[in-house]
């Protein structure tokens, strides 16, 4: 059986950070706030693919509440996601996300994203979209206060 997940993350921007987005370092004063990475590309992908499956979502999986999270690398999550999947005989059909961000410029970027994810994800990077849009200068986003994510996932459910 075919399912769809979605996965929706945002993270605000802050000082001292790094700025990693689907595995890719990323060169800007200002990186994401959150309790691992904070790559807010591989947190709603995975979000997606557990919808897809109706698992939970990471917060569930890796909470902020267990030190072994603090840190963690969101590829590494991610990775551990598409396992779990596969667990249960379900495979990875595809995915897609739209980042949302005013600044740095992404699309420079997206072919090495699109390539961790898929590596990460054990597929093939024809199986990973990443596109990238800005909020025109509109609300939180539009001010550069942060960056969110909306991805779809679909998967090929084993039925279990």
């Amino acid at each position: 059986m075919l399912r769809t997940g979605i996965g929706f993350d945002a993270h605000r921007f802050a000082e001292g950070r790094k700025l990693v987005l689907g595995g890719v370092l990323i060169a800007h004063p200002l990186g994401l706030l959150g309790y691992s990475d904070a790559d807010v590309l591989c947190h709603a992908v995975a979000d997606a693919l557990l919808g897809a499956v109706a698992d939970g979502d990471i917060g569930q999986h890796f909470p902020d509440t267990d030190s072994a999270w603090k840190d963690a690398d969101s590829l590494d999550l991610l990775g551990r996601v598409a396992q779990r999947l596969r667990g249960r005989g379900a495979t990875i059909v595809n995915t897609d996300a739209t980042v949302m961000a005013e600044a740095p410029r992404l699309a420079p970027h997206v072919p090495a994203m699109r390539e961790r994810l898929a590596r990460a994800m054990g597929i093939d990077v024809g199986q990973v979209s990443v596109k990238a849009t800005t909020f025109e200068r509109m609300g939180a986003l539009g001010r550069g206060e942060g960056i969110a994510v909306l991805a779809v996932a679909m998967v090929e459910d084993g039925g279990q």
